[in-house]
C-alpha cells in the first residue's frame, strides 16, 4: 500500500513540519531516550490510515515500531486504545503531528462514509466518493472511503469515462461527444455521462450509453428519470449526485438509483478525534 506516492507526500509533511529539526524535542530529549506511546480514540469513530500513520515513523527515521490493536475498517469507542508505539523518543515527537493528520483525516473520511453507508442500508445503493480529494491523497482518501463501506468512482481521468456539461459544451453536444468517445476508447469501456435535464436524459439513452449521472436533480426529477432509465434497452446504471447530505441521501437511494456519488466523503469530512500520549 505504500507507493512512492504517498512517501513523497509524508515526506513533504515531515518536511513542512519539522524544516531543519524540532528545536524543543533536540533541545529536551537526549538523543538516546526511548518510550513507549499509545494513540486513543476520543469519540465513537472507524479507524483508517493505519499503514500511513507507522509509514510517518518510518521516514522520520530512528526504529519505532508500531502495534496496531484496531485494525483500518474497524469501529473505535471513545478511550479506545488504537496503535501503541514504542522506539526513540525523539522520532516519536518528531512524527506525532504528521503521523496523527493524516490518522485524524482518513479516519474522518472512514467515519463519515460509515454514516452515509448505514443511512442506504437495505436500498441495494452504494454509495461512492469522487474525484474531490485533497491534492496528492487521492490513494489515501480513497482507501479511508474503503475502510468506511463505501465504493471507489474513478482514481483518476485515466481510469473511466465521465462525459460531463463541459465536455458537452466544448465538444458541441451530448450525442456527438458520445459518439466520438466510442469511436476513440477501448472496445468495452463504459462510457457515463452527466445530465441536468429529462431532456438531457432522453438524449443520453438513445445514445445508448451505459450509466446515467444524475446530477442536482430534484427528488421527483430523478424518480421519474429513474423509470426512464429502468425502461431502457440493457442494464443503464443510474447514479445520483450532488445535493446528498446524510438528511436527503436515503430518500434518494428510495427512488431507485444504483449509486450515490457524495463529494462530501472526501471534501468535507471532519477530522476524527485522535490524539497520542507519551506513556513512558
Amino acid at each position: 500500500m505504500n507507493t512512492e506516492a504517498t512517501d513523497a507526500l509524508i515526506r513533504l509533511a515531515l518536511a513542512e513540519d519539522i524544516g531543519t529539526g524540532d528545536r524543543t524535542t533536540l533541545a529536551t530529549i537526549p538523543a538516546d531516550a526511548r518510550a513507549q506511546a499509545v494513540v486513543v480514540a476520543k469519540a465513537p469513530l472507524v479507524v483508517a490510515g493505519g499503514v500511513w500513520f507507522a509509514r510517518s515513523f518510518a521516514l522520520c527515521g530512528g526504529d519505532v515500531a508500531v502495534q496496531t490493536l484496531v485494525a483500518d475498517g474497524q469501529a473505535a469507542e471513545p478511550g479506545t486504545v488504537v496503535l501503541r508505539l514504542s522506539g526513540g523518543a525523539r522520532e516519536l515527537l518528531m512524527g506525532e503531528r504528521t503521523a496523527l493528520n493524516i490518522l485524524q483525516r482518513l479516519s474522518g473520511i472512514a467515519t463519515l462514509t460509515r454514516r452515509y453507508v448505514d443511512a442506504v442500508a437495505g436500498t441495494g445503493a452504494r454509495i461512492c466518493d469522487t474525484r474531490k480529494t485533497g491534492p496528492g491523497m487521492r490513494t489515501m482518501e480513497k482507501h479511508a472511503v474503503r475502510m468506511g463501506g463505501g465504493s471507489n468512482h474513478r482514481f483518476g481521468l485515466d481510469s473511466g469515462i465521465l462525459i460531463k456539461e463541459n465536455h458537452i459544451a466544448a465538444c458541441g453536444g451530448l450525442t456527438r461527444a458520445v459518439e466520438r468517445v466510442r469511436s476513440e476508447s477501448p472496445h468495452g469501456l463504459r462510457i457515463e455521462v452527466e445530465v441536468t435535464t429529462l431532456d438531457e436524459l432522453d438524449e443520453a439513452l438513445a445514445a445508448g450509453v451505459d450509466i446515467v449521472l444524475l446530477d442536482n436533480m430534484d427528488d421527483a426529477t430523478t424518480r421519474e428519470a429513474v423509470a426512464r432509465i429502468r425502461r431502457a434497452p440493457g442494464r443503464v446504471l443510474a447514479e445520483a449526485s450532488g445535493n446528498l447530505g446524510l438528511d436527503r441521501v436515503r430518500r434518494v437511494a428510495e427512488l431507485g438509483v444504483d449509486l450515490l456519488s457524495v463529494g462530501a466523503l472526501t471534501h468535507s469530512a471532519p477530522a476524527a478525534d485522535l490524539s497520542m500520549r507519551v506513556i513512558a
